[in-house]
Order: C-alpha cells, then structure tokens, then sequence
C-alpha cells in the first residue's frame, strides 16, 4: 500500500497513526506469534439503566469501546500469548468487573487467565502496581470460553478504582486465537509478551500495537446516583488526531470537567465512537478497493449498534451524538456513491436515535457536525455543505434532542465558518487536535447532564 493511499485510509478511518501502521505494524510486531495471511427497560428520559450492587451502591460504566470486525487482510495471530491492555476510567468505585467479547470470532474465544490491577507510571509503561493486583473469574473460575458472536462479563472483584487512573487487563489466551473481535485506533500502546504472565509487576513485550483486542468495557460499583455520559461518534469522538497515550479525546476531556463539577463517583463518561462510522451504513468498501483492507475496522452503522453500545451500558442516562460526516463523505471513496445521502435521510436517522434512547430511559442530545471545507478526503463540497449546514439546523431548532452541544458553532473560524479554526485543526481539516478535542468538552453545558 503506497503512503499516498495509506493516508487516504487512514484518514478516512480517522486514525492518529496510518492505516499502514495499523494494518502492517500489529503484524509485523506480532511476527513472533502471528501468521499473515442486553437490554433496559422502558422509562422516563433521564432515569437511564441501573444495576444495583450489594451496599445499596450501583454498577456504572467507567470505561468502554466500541468492537468491530477486522478485514480479511488482517492476519493478526495470538497463541499462548499475554495481552496487557490499558484502559482510562472516568468515574470511580470500591468494586469492577470486565466485559470481554468474542461478537466477531467464528470460533470460542478461549481466555485461560485474566488479571486487573492498576498501573504503576503512565504513558506506554507495561508495569503493575501489584498490590493491586486482582484475578478475574467467570462464574468463579478463572478461565472461561466465549461462544462465538457473544460477550462474557467476569465476577465483581473488590479493588478501588480512583476515577482519572489507569487500569490494566492482562489476558492470557492460551490456544492460537485470531484477533477477530477488534478496536482498531485505541490510541494507547498495548502490548502482548509469550506465555502467561497476566501476574507480572512488568512483562517484556513482543508486540506493541495501538488497538484494544476483545475488550469492551470496565464498570464500578460506586455510589448510588451515580450515572454516565455515552459519547457516541465517529472519529472525532473516538480521537483521532489527539496525542497517542495522554487521554485528550474530548470525552476523556469532558470526564474531567464533570469531576471538578460533581466529584469522582458521580458521571462516568463512555466513549463508543468508531472512527469511519456512519449513522446509516455497514462498511461496503467497493470490491478491488484499498478501502477492502481497512473498511471492517468502521464498525457496524450507529442504527445497527446503538442497542449494545449505547443503550446497554451500566448506569447510562445521556448520550450525546456526534455523527453524519462520513455518510456525506464516504460514498465514492470508501463506500459505492449508491450510498449517497440527504439531509432528510440524517435527520431520520437522528429522529431514530432519539426514539430509541427515550425508550431506554436515556436524554439525547445533539450535537451538530463540525465544519470541513477544504478537507484532505474529499469529503467536502457544495452539495455536502448544504446537507451539513441543514441537519445542523435541525439539531439546533427542531427542539427534538433534549438538549444541544454546537460543536460547530465552538470549532469553526469566525472568518470562514465553512472551515475548521486553524487553531483546533489536525492538518486535514476535518478532524480537531488536541486543544480542538478540549474545545468540544468546554462547549457541552454541564446543567444538560444532571
């Protein structure tokens, strides 16, 4: 794969590192191990999906990703291998347990041991604080198999969490698994090393790779009222173009003005954006395409997933949506132009989303698509504007999202309203940086997620 045509993936699939380094890089840092080749209830908006714990607390998400398929491409191989994985909490607990999935596999995913603790250092270190050190079990066991196409949560283990800290999750997979259950542009290094060393203080990686591999999600027992915040997005939630290993996308961002506003144990702050999502379409990479080699990576459309990654999360009660750009760009470029979209054809999908999180008990709010004239994909043009500048309208007027965060209105140039502040832009003009990705905390209004 050329740069040229790296880039365009890779932007396209809103990634921080290249689509070469994703596809090729895990490869070939796995080369020593790899072969190439839940519901809720009907409710009020606001009341949200609550799980009691022992103590009168309550079970609430402190951290979660959304898992995609992987391409046929991607021959990423584990056997007999750790994977260490590090993820960031946003709301604390006295008490966490761990969602795995196997919902790409087409074989039982098979998990020997699996460990948490808390980090010891920051960045990409590997080590362990060990004394707090915890086995995960299933059903009181320490290893377990995951059907194919289904998820495992492990027991509830005691081991405080302090909200802002970062958790490892060592998993031991003893039996040659493919890395079929994937997500892509995790923007924190991870690691796998031979053999079962999930109790290690420190292990000697073999392969560094910026993905989360069959892990979804990590929750808290805390404080009863306590709640969380699902961000649900593209790549611009998901952070692409925010610094690798530092937490600057803007729900990490907006995890940390909610603590400074309520505490540690109030809002915890889920982010299930996927970097090449649409609202309306599956990946459909044009047959003979290069976008065959990343397109799996953009995850199932937001109507399809919005059950499991929004509606099922512990303790949601609002979800903010940030989506519809790459329903405007995508067609001709990484998806047949047959799959071209209008404004009205959005603002459905939006109505849509809106019902269904009402079902659930859940306050939507809207929030309107950044500006992106002069783009590096392709993506912009009049017709696009047009059908940007009307669903943004929608969102802003229509009184139908229970609350609006303008994004655009908070990013755009005031001399060129069309574009992206050259002070929050990346360099493709569509994806911000890191003082963007503040920006778009600061402009979510707090008095929204009471």
């Amino acid at each position: 794969m050329s740069d040229d045509r790296a880039r365009r993936g890779r932007r396209t699939g809103s990634a921080a590192n290249r689509v070469v380094t994703l596809l090729i890089g895990a490869l070939l840092l796995l080369t020593a191990q790899s072969t190439p080749a839940a519901s809720g209830t009907g409710s009020e908006p606001g009341q949200g999906r609550h799980t009691a714990d022992r103590g009168g607390r309550t079970w609430v998400g402190t951290w979660s990703t959304t898992p995609t398929a992987v391409p046929a491409s991607d021959g990423t191989v584990f056997e007999d291998q750790t994977v260490r994985q590090t993820v960031h909490t946003s709301v604390g607990g006295n008490r966490v347990r761990v969602r795995f999935s196997n919902e790409f596999g087409d074989r039982p995913l098979v998990i020997g041991e699996a460990r948490i603790a808390r980090r010891s250092g920051d960045g990409s270190t590997t080590r362990i604080d060990p004394r707090t050190d915890r086995a995960l079990t299933f059903g009181g066991r320490a290893a377990t198999t995951v059907p194919a196409g289904a998820p495992a949560l492990s027991d509830p283990v005691d081991l405080a969490v302090p909200a802002g800290s970062d958790l490892v999750i060592s998993v031991h997979l003893p039996e040659r698994t493919p890395g079929s259950t994937v997500h892509a542009f995790a923007f924190q290094h991870n690691h796998a090393a031979p053999g079962n060393v999930t109790g290690a203080a420190d292990i000697e990686p073999t392969a560094t790779f910026d993905r989360w591999y069959f892990l979804t999600g990590v929750s808290v027992s805390t404080h009863r009222g306590a709640s969380a915040v699902v961000a649900f997005g593209d790549s611009i939630t998901d952070g692409s173009d925010t610094d690798v290993n530092a937490n600057h996308r803007w729900p990490d961002i907006l995890a940390r003005r909610l603590r400074s506003a309520h505490g540690p144990h109030a809002r915890g702050v889920l982010n299930q954006g996927v970097s090449g999502n649409r609202l309306l379409h599956d990946p459909n990479p044009p047959a003979g395409s290069d976008a065959e080699n990343y397109a799996a990576y953009f995850g199932q459309s937001a109507l399809r997933r919005f059950d499991r990654d929004v509606a099922a999360q512990p303790g949601a009660e609002h979800v903010i949506v940030l989506l519809g750009v790459n329903d405007l760009g995508h067609p001709g470029t990484t998806a047949p132009a047959s799959e071209k979209v209008t404004a009205q054809d959005l603002i459905d999908a939006h109505r849509q989303i809106i019902a269904r999180a009402h079902e659930r008990g859940l306050k939507a709010h809207g929030g309107t698509i950044l500006p992106f004239k002069g783009d590096t994909l392709g993506f912009h043009s009049e017709e696009n504007e047009a059908a940007r500048q009307a669903v943004n309208r929608w969102i802003r007027t229509s009184g139908e999202y229970d609350g609006v965060v303008d994004f655009d209105r908070a990013l755009r140039d005031p001399s060129d309203p069309l574009r992206l502040n050259s002070r929050y832009d990346s360099g493709d003009h569509l994806h911000p940086n890191d003082a963007g990705a503040k920006a778009m905390a600061g402009a979510v209004p707090l008095h929204l997620l009471r």
